[in-house]
């Protein structure tokens, strides 16, 4: 009795997740982003030796896992590129949400790393070098405003490239700190306060890593996007679309934050042409839901899986749906 309609004649493997959008310019702007980071690093890690100063070190010591986390983001992209296979029926598009996760994870130990050294300095304030540090905090910070404005005109959706920019924000951050510790030294020529702004840096980096990591991990778990509500978009589709008297077994999920997914069951009006309805059901998925991508299996008696005790958290198969049916 029950029909089963996979992608309307599309496959996964016939998707490439990765190659339409705002993917080949991204990808050119976090590999533009992580030559610009690299190459002051370089030069910030030797003026913080040379000047003594934790909060230039602080800043060198983040831009050098800038360029690894940028370099890492440069390869997710080039990897979405690639077509699914048969091992990877959903192609690559997942990377650069697990390199989202790992940059978090990144900015998360070298933050913790900036508060230890500044406690350390701290206790024992080391003198520092007031008038060098402000000429290569200052180029930094202009260097990390280029990088943000290249990266800053890429897709925000995508979790990779919110990392990426997250990235060069901290530096942004750092280099700010930096100059603003460069002036206190030499107007008042108190050192600790070189320690004091990159522990304040180290804080903020925290809460915006903690937060890149939670969603990475979030879509990871094959958790239902911020941006969509599973049981809304249920009763829309049971509302909006003719010959559909039932929605359950609805899962959404995404595979780097911005290109969603979506498998359900619609159990359907007696005489009504599946064919046309689970078209019906893609199309408004597309255009009311952002959902690009949907396998939709329809019932004409019957749900193939039960009666739904074993599935209340996930669509409400039977009974519950037929209940909220009534109340809509």
């Amino acid at each position: 009795m029950a029909h089963s309609h996979d992608h309307d004649g599309h496959d996964h493997g016939t998707h490439d997740h990765g190659a339409h959008g705002h993917g080949p310019t991204d990808k050119r702007r976090v590999m533009i982003a992580a030559c610009l980071t690299g190459g002051f690093m370089i030069a910030e890690a030797l003026g913080g030796i040379f000047t003594n100063s934790l909060a230039l070190l602080a800043d060198a010591g983040h831009m050098l896992t800038d360029t690894l986390a940028l370099s890492l983001a440069w390869y997710a992209f080039h990897l979405a590129e690639r077509p699914a296979t048969s091992r990877m029926s959903y192609g690559f598009g997942r990377v650069k949400t697990l390199v989202a996760y790992t940059n978090g994870i990144a900015i998360f130990v070298i933050a913790l790393w900036i508060v230890y050294e500044a406690w350390r300095r701290f206790m024992e304030p080391p003198p520092v070098l007031g008038a060098p540090m402000l000429v290569i905090a200052t180029l930094g910070l202009l260097v990390n405003i280029a990088g943000f404005l290249i990266l800053h005109g890429g897709d925000r959706e995508s979790l990779n490239m919110r990392g990426a920019i997250l990235h060069v924000v901290g530096d942004l951050l750092g280099s700010v700190a930096a100059i603003a510790a460069a002036l206190i030294i030499l107007a008042t020529g108190w050192n600790p306060i070189d320690p004091i702004l990159s522990v304040l840096v180290a804080v903020i980096i925290l809460s915006t890593a903690w937060r890149l990591m939670r969603e990475a991990a979030h879509l990871l778990l094959e958790g239902t996007p911020e941006t969509l509500d599973r049981d809304a978009i249920a009763s829309d589709l049971r509302a909006s679309v003719a010959g559909v008297s039932e929605v359950h077994h609805v899962h959404l999920w995404s595979l780097d934050g911005s290109k969603h997914m979506a498998t359900l069951h619609a159990r359907l009006d007696e005489g009504a042409d599946p064919h046309v309805v689970v078209g019906a059901i893609k199309a408004r998925l597309a255009s009311e839901h952002g959902v690009e991508h949907a396998t939709v299996e329809t019932e004409l008696d019957r749900c193939a899986d039960g009666d739904g005790d074993h599935d209340q958290h996930h669509g409400h198969c039977g009974r519950d749906v037929a209940k909220q049916a009534h109340q809509h």
